[in-house]
């Protein structure tokens, strides 16, 4: 195989080498080849167990030695297969023991590689085993993306040493659509906390007025604006995350575990309660202007940055990319994308006397936690944050009211309306008229983004699951359409084939 500079570490004691299982368990990823080679006693079953047990996160899963078997094949996170060779007879044997099958659907663990050196890829991670005094040596080489991801997780528990957790136990949580991936973390005596790993990644190329997506959607770039708005909303009484250390040139974090509780039930249905009181919080948020400059630190200040003319027709710009061929057959005539650019030219042109402040982007029901025993706007939390920016505050009511990925019936749809309104009125000075202009915009431009978002993730992305979304979101579409000042859009979608749900 090719090598690239091997990693080198010491480990001092068993508990050392469980600490790299669990890096390593971090790190695997479906068709990764994990070769582990040693001395009979070097640890290589040891450390093989422990990957094992944290990808299953369980310290006690039966972990039998394939030593007879051969294979032992475990249905994970990520599907895993256990390959012991010391009994394989021919290298050819591998292929009858289901090893590219294995590979092709998840992460094979190899100890004894040197048994099938000619069967196995050549692009795999070769990690050896020697003892050191009262200790192990791991030596691991590795190329490629596989050396970045160790390299990766490695980097993190430095990290999490210098933060004064060097025994702590990390675990999997998530890894979103974005740049981030998230895990637990536990250390003795000491509340679980999140670990969001916010690697640096290239701007990639121009997509829309010579700049890349990101820079044209205003999408958050490194921690620094998600650490400035979980302090600025948090000293105003909101529950979002406390930092407890940051690394900003890293792009790592460690930050409080506010909950799993979510505002759905178990069928994944909306908690009508939960979300009354999401939108409480969010009236209060309204009720307050939040500074559009945030220090972070002693050398930055973060620049909350304004939901701008070309951002929003960035977004919208989505239908004639990609919804409307997919939804008749044909693209969308020049003429018929002048007119609805135009369209949207006025409509934003309409929202120049809105009501702008803080708009959280997202504020929806993946990024809401329920915190039970909390009172009043600490009952909810919040998360997933650092793409805010200033403009019109109908958008945020607009992507709960009009949840993206579930269905809010008519009946709550009103109550959760009924609730934000009565609150605003309480507060004295809100324009309610135009607030509600601002609303059926704002709705629009957010169902417009996504029916042409679900589509390229269909089409582009080969993500076919998103598709499901769809009808909820033309119906929402149609809701707002339904004022007065979006009747030019109206017209345009009815005369394209948009706003109906389809089957």
């Amino acid at each position: 195989m090719t090598t690239s500079d091997a990693i080198s570490l010491f480990l001092k004691d068993e508990a050392a080498t469980v600490r790299l299982g669990e890096d390593l368990a971090l790190a695997l990823k479906a068709g990764d080849c994990l070769a582990l080679s040693g001395d009979l006693g070097a640890g290589k079953s040891s450390l093989a167990r422990t990957i094992l047990r944290a990808m299953a996160d369980d310290e006690g899963l039966e972990v039998p030695s394939p030593t007879f078997t051969l294979v032992q094949s475990y249905d994970l996170r990520i599907a895993v297969s256990h390959f012991d060779l010391y009994r394989l007879a021919d290298p050819a044997e591998l292929t009858e023991l289901g090893f590219d099958e294995a590979l092709q659907n998840g992460i094979c663990l190899v100890e004894w590689p040197e048994m099938a050196e000619s069967e196995l890829p050549a692009e795999r991670i070769a990690l050896t085993l020697v003892h050191e005094g009262n200790g192990r040596r791991a030596t691991i080489g590795a190329t490629g993306a596989q050396a970045s991801r160790i390299r990766r997780v490695l980097a993190i528990r430095e990290f999490l040493d210098d933060a004064g957790y060097p025994d702590a136990k990390r675990r999997f949580l998530t890894g979103d659509a974005s740049l981030r991936a998230y895990e637990y973390v536990y250390s003795s005596g000491a509340p679980q906390k999140i670990l969001m790993d916010w690697r640096p990644h290239p701007e990639g190329p121009p997509v829309y007025d010579g700049k890349p997506y990101p820079k044209v959607a205003h999408l958050a770039q490194n921690a620094y604006p998600f650490v400035a708005i979980a302090d600025a909303l948090r000293e105003r009484g909101f529950a979002t995350p406390e930092i407890y250390r940051v690394d900003y040139e890293q792009g790592i974090l460690l930050i409080e575990d506010l909950g799993a509780a979510s505002v759905l039930d178990e069928d994944g249905q909306p908690i009508a309660e939960r979300y009354r009181q999401s939108v409480t919080c969010l009236a209060h948020l309204h009720s307050m202007q939040i500074p559009q400059d945030i220090p972070v630190s002693a050398t930055h200040t973060h620049h909350i940055p304004d939901f701008d003319r070309t951002a929003m027709k960035m977004e919208v710009q989505l239908v004639l990319d990609w919804h409307v061929a997919w939804k008749r057959g044909t693209a969308p005539t020049d003429a018929e994308r002048e007119e609805y650019l135009a369209i949207w030219d006025h409509l934003i042109d309409e929202l120049q006397s809105a009501e702008t402040n803080l708009l959280l982007r997202d504020f929806h029901s993946p990024n809401i936690i329920w915190r039970e025993h909390e009172s009043g706007i600490r009952k909810i939390g919040l998360i997933d944050f650092q793409d805010a920016m200033i403009g019109p505050t109908a958008y945020d009511l607009a992507s709960i009211v009009q949840d993206a990925r579930v269905t809010i019936e008519p009946e709550l749809f009103r109550q959760l309306m009924d609730d934000y309104l009565g609150l605003r009125r309480a507060q004295g000075g809100f324009d309610e008229a135009g607030f509600m202009k601002a609303w059926a915009i704002m709705s629009a431009q957010r169902n417009c983004k996504l029916a042409g978002l679900w589509v390229r993730l269909l089409q582009r992305d080969g993500k076919p699951g998103y598709l499901k979304h769809m009808p909820r979101t033309l119906s929402y579409l149609n809701v707002a359409l339904e004022h007065e000042t979006l009747a030019p859009l109206r017209d345009w979608c009815a005369r394209a084939g948009i706003g109906q749900s389809e089957s």
